[in-house]
């Protein structure tokens, strides 16, 4: 990242002025209705510019301008805050991060004792004033100097209590937004009533907080981030606490108090002493991003102790003391031009979006997932809608939502497939998931690539080509008919010698035994994966018994819910002829130890496993003995050991193997208790389970 962050450019005062009013505009619809035509990435390089331009045109700076302004200036609010509640200033970069701690220190004549690092929450910064333990009053930030009512809110979120634990006068500051999960139902609460969704969580949370009339309520969360005596001259043992108690222990004490604060999240707020951690924390912090169940987009760090924070003191915008360190944007908005079907290995008919190509996170995206039909209708999408497109991490970017209010009345409905896109056949239309009715034929080339990848059956030398040309030869229909080539019918084959034959053949041998969880996993059978294959085939033990249970004895197997469970039965049901021409081609139909008198059920506690009854977690990349196992290779030495995988840290884990680059998993392991240890003991540790089965 350059040490200059990107802005728009204003070429004149014309430009200027027009950039001036849309920031205006948009910080208007963001903190009225909670929507606005710039998504944060734009507005904050719009912002940018317009600080570059007025750095150089001093005299031409408008009295309506949003710099210098908390919120830009675009809201006041009839309640007064007892301490004015400002914004925060952002660095982009390591290097603009170390230049912001230098002069803070230069200001302070000394060195930062110590810095809080904690999240900066993508939501709504609000007032929270108790009174003897009671929750009396919530306001906005407004200007900073006064703020909106909105404690009609009050019961409706949650973190923020009516009654704290102890009966104190106390002002809490925080940030209300809406978790993904209250997010999925606040708009199928809003489709609904009318139809429209909302375009992200933020804006969601910021039209909640301030909505009156809606007829139905949508829950929000509250995250406190400061406490203050209240009123500010308080002379009480609480408030001369507040007054001198470092930054990080006053969070311990609203955590006490009954509101929620992110400590018990991954991205709790950390105390650093140097440049270096901070800058660390702040790659724990953005490696997580993706895992959170709320959006963040930054990293905020404080001075942590009062003395520090009063030396430093207050511009007219922000404390000097604290700073955001800004992360890419993961949501932006841009326009849906088209959208394109395609078949995958089973049939499924997916739909893509076309899109306007936009930065973000770090790429430029042109298309996004719109997972089905049902789901573009559920959004309400049309050609031409300008839509939010999230990203998160390595996460495929998705269409979130069309920008309603922004409609022209040009957008046009999308067409949906009258037939198989790839094959014109049929398709099938009782799910939500549209599959073609050839199913794995239409995409007979996928399908058995996929069954003999690394993680299936790990057919090697099996390249794309030679499907194709074992298909168009008619020697194949599908894998299972990979097991019954002969020597001759594949040295019949173009540039297929003698020695590339005999390879082919003896990786088809090796596949011949794999493991009943591989051979499962190869079916390919929707809504199941890798893990969910293990766990299957470790509860059931053989084939037979996987066919011959029905949905309520599939539901035993951990993380097999009621759908999911009557998908896998009929579409098991449809694979038995596959499955037949496996069984006759000599291909293993059992897991390995399993016990041929025992029922169904899971692997229990087995006596002698280092791992029976644990869950373990695998992060960074793996060392010495392990080094050359992948991710699901380790997952399957964690099961033959007797323990189960599982790939996020929690309460439940009991051993984190933290690899090289270990993040933001391990700082949360270390954070909940959790035993952390290195590849090489994890490798002693489970010694005589290392060889994998074949």
């Amino acid at each position: 990242m350059t040490d200059t962050p990107p802005h728009t450019v204003l070429a004149d005062g014309a430009a200027y002025a027009e950039a001036v009013q849309l920031a205006v505009d948009a910080n208007a619809a963001y903190y009225g209705a909670g929507e606005s035509a710039l998504d944060d990435d734009a507005y904050d390089r719009l912002f940018r510019g317009i600080q570059a331009y007025e750095a150089a045109h001093p005299e031409e700076v408008l009295p309506h301008s949003p710099t210098g302004k908390v919120a830009g200036g675009a809201v006041t609010g009839d309640v007064p805050h007892t301490v004015p509640m400002l914004s925060l200033d952002n660095v982009f970069s390591a290097e603009q991060l170390a230049k912001w701690v230098t002069g803070l220190e230069r200001r302070l004549g000394r060195p930062v004792a110590a810095f809080s690092v904690e999240p900066k929450l993508d939501g709504l910064a609000v007032s929270a004033r108790y009174h003897a333990g009671r929750l009396t009053r919530l306001v906005t930030r407004g200007d900073g100097v006064a703020g909106e009512d909105v404690s009609h809110g009050i019961g409706t979120i949650t973190g923020l209590p009516r009654r704290l634990s102890r009966p104190v006068t106390v002002e809490i500051r925080g940030e209300v937004l809406m978790t993904a999960e209250q997010f999925d139902a606040a708009c199928a609460k809003r489709r609904a009533h009318d139809g429209t969704t909302f375009a992200n969580p933020r804006s969601a949370a910021a039209g909640t907080l301030r909505a009156k009339d809606r007829p139905y309520v949508c829950e929000l969360t509250f995250f406190g981030y400061g406490a203050l005596p209240l009123p500010p001259d308080d002379d009480s043992e609480l408030a001369a606490r507040l007054r001198e108690l470092p930054h990080s222990e006053i969070m311990e004490l609203v955590a006490e108090l009954g509101v929620a604060t992110t400590a018990a999240t991954p991205v709790a707020a950390v105390v650093a002493t140097s440049v270096e951690r901070i800058q660390e924390r702040v790659g724990e912090v953005a490696a997580a991003r993706a895992t959170l169940p709320f959006g963040i987009d930054g990293i905020v760090i404080k001075a942590d102790s009062a003395a520090d924070q009063a030396a430093a003191g207050f511009g007219t915008r922000a404390p000097r003391w604290a700073i955001a360190y800004k992360l890419p944007a993961t949501e932006k908005i841009t326009t849906l031009v088209g959208v394109e079907w395609s078949v995958g290995r089973t049939g499924v008919i997916a739909p893509r979006a076309v899109l306007e190509p936009v930065e973000l996170d770090g790429s430029t995206v042109t298309y996004a997932t719109l997972h089905n039909p049902a789901d573009i209708a559920r959004r309400g999408l049309m050609l031409g809608d300008h839509v939010m497109v999230h990203k998160a991490g390595d996460v495929i970017p998705r269409v979130e939502a069309p920008v309603v209010h922004l409609r022209t009345g040009q957008e046009t409905e999308i067409v949906f497939p009258e037939s198989c896109p790839h094959c014109q056949g049929e398709i099938d239309r009782s799910q939500e998931r549209w599959r073609c009715v050839r199913g794995r034929g239409c995409r007979a080339v996928a399908s058995i690539l996929y069954a003999a990848g690394r993680d299936q059956l790990d057919i090697e030398t099996l390249a794309e080509n030679r499907i194709v040309q074992l298909l168009d030869a008619g020697l194949i229909a599908d894998f299972a008919d990979l097991f019954t080539l002969t020597r001759d019918q594949i040295l019949g084959l173009d540039r297929m010698g003698e020695t590339s034959t005999d390879k082919l053949l003896a990786a088809l041998d090796q596949a011949r035994a794999r493991p009943l969880s591989r051979v499962f996993c190869a079916l390919g059978v929707r809504g199941t994966g890798r893990s969910m294959s293990r766990r299957i085939a470790r509860h059931f033990g053989t084939m037979d018994a996987i066919l011959a249970a029905d949905s309520e004895a599939v539901q035993e197997v951990e993380g097999m819910g009621p759908e999911k469970a009557t998908l896998l039965v009929a579409e098991l049901a449809e694979l038995r002829p596959l499955i037949a021409k496996l069984a006759a081609a000599g291909v293993n139909m059992t897991e390995p130890g399993h016990d041929a008198g025992a029922e169904p059920g899971p692997p229990g506690d087995a006596p002698g496993l280092p791992l029976t009854g644990k869950t373990v977690v695998v992060t960074g990349a793996m060392t010495g003995e392990l080094a050359s196992l992948s991710r699901n290779q380790m997952n399957e030495l964690i099961e033959r050991a007797g323990g189960r995988s599982s790939s996020s840290v929690s309460a439940r884990t009991s051993l984190l193997v933290a690899g090289e680059k270990a993040g933001a998993k391990r700082a949360k392991a270390e954070s909940l208790g959790v035993e952390v240890i290195t590849p090489d003991d994890f490798a002693t540790l489970v010694a005589g389970h290392l060889t994998p089965a074949i």
